[in-house]
């Protein structure tokens, strides 16, 4: 039985490509822990998210890539994650995070903080390091939706965010009661914003997601100019009334120079329990025609169904509430295709420096 060689096995998997990032997994220098023991090999993938949605594809391309080499009898691939980080937001406000996302909508009632608990929870449940910050002052809901209702402690002069569900959360929602209205002009929101990026102890994240106000106001302003943000995920609904404001939103995010990851389509339809019918009750389509129309990815679509409004009272979102349903589902590929976006952009696009529109006000 002719020996195998470390340099057979490695240009066995130079002809295994990554299928995100379009080159080999040599070249991307994602091969780890080669061992050789006689006809049996082991070595770990390091895939550029945990939430990798293609990881079974790598690891049957990979098998069958290192079988063809003399001598092999057996393959074992592992796999481990080393998620890319933004190389701006390092440069601009270094708080330990490596990715920032802001979850946002053109309008309101499409499900945007919904959206943007399960998203976070997913990206935890695949192992990522997420944290979500609810920068909606005014009606700040994450608190509910993620069944906290506690003030923040503070440590070494820093704000110590809560945590539920494996995700780490700060939010105006723990710091006001619930029946105190929150009257603040433009600067003030600035302020907060930059406390809660800067004062908050969030430690070492992969992801922190951010829960924008719906529209084109203060808030969305005030976090770019705080923050470079990897990118943005927009959320609509099928109806004209809803997608035509993701036109909008996509623009301001383009002013800002915040890439747009894509768009979801919440509420998208609704299937009967009892008969399996299923009713398009706001329309269809209309997210991915209006991500067609302001070139972007279209992740998916999101079912409408009661449990999800009920996790959500309930502060036990639809990823964990139940898992298996059709809308959990959806929104765990969602979650697997925003990390996706997020990894190519990092390893595969030029670093893209911050310039604000000279057009927009800024707050003092």
């Amino acid at each position: 039985m002719p020996n195998v060689t470390e340099a057979q096995v490695m240009e066995a998997l130079s002809h295994v490509i990554e299928p995100e990032l379009h080159k080999d997994l040599v070249t991307l220098d994602m091969i780890k822990n080669l061992k050789i023991q006689g006809g049996y090999i082991d070595f770990t993938i390091m895939l550029t998210t945990p939430a990798c949605p293609l990881k079974n594809q790598m690891e049957t391309e990979s098998t069958e890539a290192v079988m063809t080499v003399p001598g092999v009898e057996k393959v074992t691939v592992n796999f481990d994650s080393n998620i890319p980080a933004d190389a701006r937001l390092m440069g601009k406000l270094n708080i330990g995070v490596r990715n920032a996302v802001a979850i946002a909508s053109g309008k309101g009632g499409v499900g945007k903080s919904t959206m943007a608990t399960n998203l976070a929870i997913s990206l935890a449940l695949d192992g990522a390091r997420v944290g979500l910050l609810d920068v909606d002052m005014y009606g700040p809901n994450i608190p509910i939706m993620m069944g906290i209702d506690e003030r923040p402690k503070s440590r070494n002069n820093k704000i110590m965010p809560l945590e539920a569900h494996g995700v780490k959360l700060m939010s105006m929602g723990f710091l006001v009661p619930p029946d105190q209205a929150v009257i603040w002009r433009g600067p003030m929101i600035h302020s907060a914003i930059r406390q809660f990026l800067e004062e908050v102890d969030w430690g070492d994240l992969d992801y922190l997601l951010i829960d924008l106000p719906p529209g084109t106001g203060d808030a969305s302003l005030s976090l770019a100019q705080s923050l470079s943000m990897t990118g943005a995920v927009v959320v609509t609904t099928p109806q004209k009334v809803a997608s035509s404001d993701v036109v909008r939103g996509v623009e301001m995010f383009k002013q800002l120079n915040v890439p747009v990851l894509g768009v979801v389509e919440n509420m998208s339809y609704f299937v009967a329990p009892d008969t399996g019918n299923r009713y398009d009750i706001f329309g269809h389509g209309g997210g991915a025609d209006m991500a067609k129309e302001v070139d972007a990815e279209f992740l998916g679509e999101v079912p409408l169904e009661p449990a999800v409004r009920e996790g959500g009272d309930e502060g036990t979102p639809i990823v964990v509430r139940d898992p298996e349903s059709p809308a959990a589902q959806a929104i765990r590929a969602v979650a697997q295709k925003v990390a996706a976006a997020i990894s190519v952009q990092n390893l595969v696009h030029a670093p893209r420096q911050f310039q604000a529109d000279p057009t927009l006000t800024v707050l003092n």
